[in-house]
């Protein structure tokens, strides 16, 4: 039987749009979040600085090179993209992958995972998904300049604007390095809803077509949301496993009340994993995994944050090796781990100046261990 294979998430926002420098201000990045951070207790790991300060630029060819190098070298077989497309005429963040569809020189599988929700002022009272820097940067537009806190408005549109987005994604799916399971693209989609499964059937019929024999589309587990039997689901971890859960929620309240200097969601990095393996274990053909880093997404949300506590490098590669055991008796061929380059999220794999490169050499030890 063939080993797992191991996709990590990759976050494109490491480059200058226009978008973010009108939002917060001019030239900004998740670099911004990430240098911002600031140590809210005794003991937490805050600013996380990349190693030797390599503050890289997914605008540039060669920045982007180094990665998908240092993921060879790791064994980490690819990337899931995340994709944000909020209407026919809105899309962001979109350089990364196109720098990867112009260069085959920039040789790593990929896919698509579609934030389809809208951007926001992540202290609105606005619901829903979003993309929400910490709350100390200041934002360069007010309510009044957006709909209530709404800064890029999600818009599903009609089967034209259906077509529009599946043409657009079209040189992506022709593409050799885009990973599909039987001919049929991978594509992850976060929000679940009837009209969202509606422009999946027209995009199945699209792409058969265009001569593949339909889309895996994969959505991501909700247990606010009751998704169709039929369809691919995968668990988006650490929240399923964390902060979803009840027993946590009460171990969380319980561990900030003892820590009066600290309003941080806090929750046990152990318990979360030991949820996932459970669901893994118990999990049915539809369901493709998912795995955690770590997680701590205070860069972005200062004191209204969550947390995973008790997070290690040893930790991580004993968890993800027994992973990989129940995927190979399940015969599952992906596994998709949060993040690659999740630095305002506290998940992932790069080397920083704390654990250098023990994330990336304990994917390594895990696979060996298979």
């Amino acid at each position: 039987m063939k080993r797992c294979k191991i996709i990590s998430m990759y976050l494109p926002q490491y480059h200058v749009i226009p978008e973010n420098s009108r939002f917060w201000g001019e030239g900004f990045t998740d670099w911004d979040c990430v240098k911002s951070a600031k140590p809210l207790f005794p003991g937490h790991n805050e600013p996380r600085i990349p190693q030797g300060g390599y503050y890289y630029d997914l605008s540039k060819k060669e920045d982007i090179k180094k990665q998908i190098n240092l993921a060879h070298q790791y064994h980490i077989y690819g990337f899931g993209i995340y994709h944000y497309w909020f209407s026919t005429d809105k899309r962001v963040l979109t350089k990364p992958a196109e720098l990867i569809l112009e260069n085959k020189d920039l040789d790593i599988p990929f896919f698509f995972a579609w934030d389809n929700a809208s951007w926001k002022k992540s202290w609105s009272n606005v619901a829903g998904n979003d993309w929400a820097p910490m709350r100390e940067v200041q934002s360069q537009v007010s309510d009044e300049d957006t709909n209530n806190g709404i800064l890029i408005p999600f818009v599903l549109g009609t089967e034209k604007d259906w077509k529009v987005h599946f043409d657009y994604l079209l040189d992506y799916f022709q593409d050799d390095r885009y990973i599909k399971v039987d001919n049929k693209p991978i594509f992850i989609v976060w929000n679940y809803s009837k009209a969202m499964e509606q422009m999946v059937c027209f995009w199945n019929k699209l792409a058969k077509e265009n001569g593949f024999s339909g889309m895996e589309i994969i959505y991501k587990y909700s247990s606010k949301i009751s998704i169709p039997e039929e369809s691919n689901i995968f668990y988006y971890e650490p929240a399923h496993c964390a902060w979803d859960r009840l027993e946590n929620r009460i171990k969380n309240k319980i561990k900030n009340f003892a820590r009066l200097n600290s309003t941080i969601k806090q929750y046990d990095y152990d318990t979360a994993w030991n949820h996932l393996l459970k669901d893994a274990a118990r999990a049915d053909r539809r369901t493709y995994l998912g795995a955690f880093v770590d997680y701590d997404d205070s860069p972005r949300r200062a004191n209204r944050g969550q947390r995973l506590d008790g997070a290690s490098p040893e930790k991580f590669e004993n968890y993800l090796a027994e992973l990989l055991n129940i995927a190979k008796e399940k015969g599952k061929e992906y596994i998709f781990l949060t993040a690659w380059n999740e630095w305002g999220e506290g998940a992932y794999l790069e080397p920083d100046e704390t654990n250098h490169y023990a994330y990336l050499e304990a994917i390594n030890k895990a696979i060996t261990r298979q």
